[in-house]
């Protein structure tokens, strides 16, 4: 019985939207068949936008980390090579937007530098946002990139608050404990400069981007939650400004994109885990690894 009705109810459904109707002498199918062309342009789900996050090391060693590496010259030959070969594999993703750690004002965030980028940049500019953000963008031919990042400014509050955290730590006696939250990033530092010499960017990018090490996790932050007591929480509060500087950095990826984008975000390594995150379970967003085009960039080096 529930068969024959859904079989009669199609024939009903198929008679008014595809058969033709003639009312005061006007014949009725287009405008019925637009309506239902329209009913179901509505129905179907706008294209997802894929993000993908290409966490790094600061290229031209800036000092503006709590923990620092000192990096080679990424302008010589060995180093460029490595670099082709990095832009050579993430550029077979295709981006229709590149996104750097450059703060630019809205609405379109473009960043005017990269209307001058030419070859030669690379020669002299040390930085990861032209030797990795700007070679990739030109490469798939891209006419801008947008700079999305967030700073504080005049009056604002601290985004990264150690200070506080530090202050608690002496005050309390817990400097101990602090010095141990940082022990397994100051020796994974360490190791990268051990191994740099012998290493390829792209292999070195491989720990910047696993969520396993402590560069490319978030083990450190969740650490300083532990400074703290019931009247002052200042590790807590480190890690409520640090997820809101990420969260605006992303809400600027969202205010350009369009359905359909296909977004790389060049982005100190800090902060991958939130980026990663929002692109993940941001609805309409889905997050693209990274790993499989380093790996890549690697076997095309051997």
């Amino acid at each position: 019985m529930a068969a024959r009705l859904s079989q009669d109810w199609t024939k009903v459904l198929y008679g008014v939207l595809f058969e033709q109707h003639t009312y005061q002498g006007i014949t009725m199918l287009p405008i019925i068949a637009g309506l239902s062309a329209a009913a179901v342009a509505l129905m179907t789900p706008p294209a997802p936008i894929q993000v993908m996050i290409l966490g790094t090391y600061h290229f031209g060693n800036p000092g503006r980390d709590k923990v620092n590496v000192h990096v080679d010259d990424v302008t010589t030959a060995k180093r460029q090579h490595e670099l082709e070969a990095l832009a050579e594999s993430v550029a077979t993703f295709r981006p229709t937007r590149v996104m750097v750690e450059v703060q630019r004002p809205g609405p379109n965030y473009d960043v005017t530098d990269y209307s001058t980028f030419s070859p030669a940049v690379l020669r002299a500019d040390r930085d990861e946002t032209s030797q990795i953000g700007y070679r990739i963008a030109a490469r798939v031919g891209l006419p801008t990139v947008q700079g999305i990042d967030e700073q504080p400014g005049t009056g604002e509050p601290d985004y990264f608050p150690i200070d506080r955290v530090e202050a608690y730590a002496k005050v309390h006696g817990e400097q101990p404990l602090l010095d141990a939250a940082f022990a397994a990033v100051q020796a994974s530092a360490r190791q990268f400069e051990a191994e740099q010499p012998s290493s390829s960017i792209p292999h070195m990018l491989l720990r910047y981007n696993d969520p396993a090490t402590p560069m490319g996790g978030q083990d450190l932050y969740y650490s300083l939650l532990r400074f703290g007591d019931g009247n002052d929480q200042p590790g807590a509060d480190l890690n409520a400004m640090w997820y809101l500087r990420n969260a605006k950095i992303f809400a600027k990826l969202v205010n350009v994109a369009r359905p359909g984008d296909r977004i790389l975000v060049v982005y100190g390594a800090g902060h991958g885990y939130w980026l990663r995150h929002f692109a993940a379970t941001t609805p309409g967003y889905s997050s693209v690894d990274v790993m499989p085009y380093l790996r890549r960039a690697v076997s095309r080096l051997r």
